[in-house]
């Protein structure tokens, strides 16, 4: 009995093998190199241009201002400063990512500080009672937005615009023209004011690290057990050295006693800086865990392909505006702990142009499909040095103004260059 295959046969068994080839071969750091590279140059930037930024911010204000701005209190200070901001920012990541936008989120986030201000201080609410309440606000807001674009297919920008004159209106009635709802719950005010325990923090960072490091080798291994393209185990053990020390960095940095006095003692990490990080975890996890959020990435690259292969392109929609106002809601909450109070004017301003620009900075797509969570992270902290390191240079509003345009525009514009790119190389 004869067992030559067949010839075409055969032939359709190697271009197969040559489709998954890429697959299965071996990957060292020359060819991981050569990889990366490739893409940097096919337009995926990432969030390279906005590491690049930050540490390039960290050395001109250093020598601006040497003995300030790396000084641990004006460290912790940035860490709370740029926390309303990034959360927002998370927030807008999931909408950017289906290729919409959300111009009310800023107002709604000073909506939902004002619900949670008025029943902690009139009603009498527990301070749980006053979150969740803010929280449902948030949601609520978000699948109202999100049901008028999916449902009724009324553009975004319209929708939000319209909802970002009626929240402020909401707001303005809620706490009066002028007036101001103080915030004195010890909960809500720790959450920016006050630092977890020294030993706490020192226990959370190695725990992150730790499982970041497991985290990434159990990948590695499962995809050489069934013979799958993988990163080389150098780089993975790179990437979380590099990951680990950053995280133990930071904690040593803002473990360090910062108080003016030498009579007290002020050090660990702020509440804020481990409610960023829990929402970076599960924002990512959501993001790239689940079918949900590859279902996100599907509608953002092509709704109508993926409305073809099955996936439910209204509620997707709708669900990512909801997570976008949710955030927003926490943001708020952030911000009137940070202030110790919600004014009519919370939200409003450059709340939203900031946001919208931490997004797009850290390297998330104005065109849709492209973007990760941690992207609010990196472009929140940009965003945050610039005005931090220019408030220590005693430069003018204008200014600083000016220069964030400056930075927003230039994000956007890397962005749009790279879509180009990524067009013309077929990606």
């Amino acid at each position: 009995m004869s067992t030559d295959i067949p010839e075409g046969k055969e032939a359709a068994m190697k271009l197969a093998d040559s489709d998954f080839a890429t697959d299965r071969r071996e990957h060292d750091m020359k060819s991981a190199l050569l990889d990366y590279l490739n893409r940097l140059k096919a337009g995926e930037l990432g969030a390279l241009p906005a590491i690049l930024g930050l540490a390039s911010l960290f050395v001109l204000f250093t020598i601006l201002k040497p003995g300030t701005f790396l000084s641990t209190g004006n460290i912790a200070n940035l860490s709370t400063q740029a926390l309303p901001i990034t959360i927002l920012a998370m927030g807008l990541v999931f909408v950017l990512l289906v290729g919409e936008i959300d111009l009310s989120a800023g107002v709604a986030s000073g909506l939902c500080a004002a619900v949670m201000a008025k029943l902690l201080v009139q009603s009498g609410q527990p301070w749980y009672v006053a979150v969740i309440s803010a929280l449902a606000a948030g949601i609520i807001i978000g699948a109202a937005i999100g049901w008028l674009v999916a449902a009724l297919r009324i553009p975004s920008f319209v929708v939000s615009l319209a909802f970002f004159l009626g929240l402020q209106g909401i707001t303005l009635w809620l706490i009066g023209e002028g007036g101001t709802v103080p915030v004195r719950d010890d909960v809500i005010v720790a959450l920016a004011t006050k630092n977890m325990p020294i030993w706490l923090g020192w226990t959370l960072a190695a725990a992150c690290a730790a499982g970041y490091a497991a985290t990434q080798l159990l990948r590695w291994r499962r995809q050489q057990s069934r013979n799958l393209h993988s990163k080389p185990i150098e780089f993975v053990l790179a990437q979380s050295a590099v990951v680990g020390a950053v995280l133990l960095g930071a904690t040593y940095v803002l473990s360090l006693d910062r108080a003016p006095s030498p009579l007290i003692t002020l050090g660990g990490i702020p509440w804020g800086v481990l409610l960023v990080g829990t929402l970076l975890i599960v924002c990512t996890f959501l993001l790239g865990r689940t079918s949900f959020g590859r279902h996100i990435y599907a509608v953002g690259g092509n709704a109508e392909a993926a409305r073809r292969a099955g996936i439910n392109v209204t509620r997707i929609r709708i669900s990512v505006f909801m997570i976008g106002s949710g955030l927003a809601a926490v943001s708020g909450i952030v911000a009137a702990s940070r202030l110790n109070s919600v004014a009519t004017d919370a939200g409003a301003g450059n709340t939203l142009l900031y946001a919208v620009g931490a997004a797009v900075i850290g390297g998330t797509s104005l065109f849709g499909g492209r973007g990760k969570a941690r992207d609010a992270i990196f472009g929140g902290l940009v965003i945050a040095t610039i005005e931090n390191g220019l408030g220590l240079l005693g430069t003018k509003a204008y200014l600083s103004f000016l220069i964030t345009g400056v930075v927003l525009l230039l994000a956007a514009t890397m962005d749009a260059l790279a879509r180009r790119r990524r067009s013309s190389a077929g990606r």
